[in-house]
């Protein structure tokens, strides 16, 4: 089973061929820029299409902070992002209070664990929107 690091190197050595399939569902990796260290950072996500978006959750199982990758994107919301060997920028935001309910349920009929997440924390888990950006010309 693929976690963390080890997921991020084989995924990007194999285009996705592992660990883009994961545990009976799919894997995209989000790269954010440290809002203090102003590096990269790499992280495999859960993730469901949602028309031309990419839709992920900030989780972090039910903690009740924010993963470190949301809150770099909310600083600045510019992220890269690889879904097999496809790798375009796109824009991330969270999802408004309208979008969330379709949202929250496409999710968890992916991963049910979402909710149980959700019941942990007293933390407003949010859903992030990715919408790739298209290069003019």
């Amino acid at each position: 089973m693929l976690y963390g690091k080890e997921h991020v190197r084989r995924y990007r050595e194999t285009d996705g061929r592992e660990g883009h399939d994961w545990n009976n569902t799919t894997v995209l990796l989000l790269t954010t820029k440290g809002r203090k260290s102003g590096k990269s950072y790499t992280t495999p996500l859960i993730y469901q299409k949602h028309g031309d978006n990419y839709i992920v959750v900030a989780s972090k199982g039910g903690d009740p902070r924010h993963p470190e990758w949301y809150l770099n994107l909310k600083a600045d919301p510019e992220v890269e992002v690889q879904v097999k060997g496809e790798k375009f920028r796109a824009r991330a935001r969270t999802a408004t209070d309208e979008e969330k309910p379709e949202l929250w349920g496409l999710m968890t009929r992916t991963w049910p664990d979402y909710d149980e997440y959700q019941h942990k924390t007293d933390r407003e888990i949010p859903i992030v929107i990715l919408e790739p950006i298209r290069e003019s010309g």
